[in-house]
């Protein structure tokens, strides 16, 4: 089986796993220990929540602040517009914020969002008829 673990660096490893719980990851005690916690979304992504000094422990780089600079983003596909909302709300809720407005594509729909510590995800909602006829329309 393929599977991707994105690890991000975290300066409060029990708030971010509030957070990512509140967005829909389960937890993951395999991987977890007591400077990293795992948090699983579906069989193959696994989020890799690291203190700041494990996160760094093989590198001699230094870490951007992700509040003040892009790093990385990623993006969660989900069902329904309902599920895309809901999903936002509880993660502001939990310490997320929401830095831009809703972006309407027509065939998607996407609010982006930000971890407490800064870790843009982009939360979508397809639809994939639309999508597949402004490609044919093309």
């Amino acid at each position: 089986m393929k599977q991707i673990f994105i690890n991000l660096p975290i300066k409060d490893l029990g708030a971010s796993q509030t957070f990512y719980r509140e967005l829909g990851f389960s937890e993951h005690a395999l991987f977890t220990g007591e400077n990293q916690k795992c948090m699983k979304w579906g069989d193959t992504i696994y989020v890799m929540l690291q203190s700041i000094s494990f996160f760094n422990s093989g590198s001699n780089k230094s870490i951007a602040n992700p509040k003040n600079n892009i790093t990385a983003s990623f993006t969660l596909p989900v069902d329904s517009m309902e599920v895309l909302n809901r999903m936002v709300e509880k993660g502001i809720h939990a310490g997320g914020n929401e830095p831009i407005p809703l972006r309407d594509e027509g065939f998607m729909k996407i609010r982006t969002m930000e971890d407490p510590d800064g870790h843009s995800w982009s939360i979508i909602h397809l639809d994939m008829e639309k999508f597949l006829e402004s490609k044919n329309n093309k």
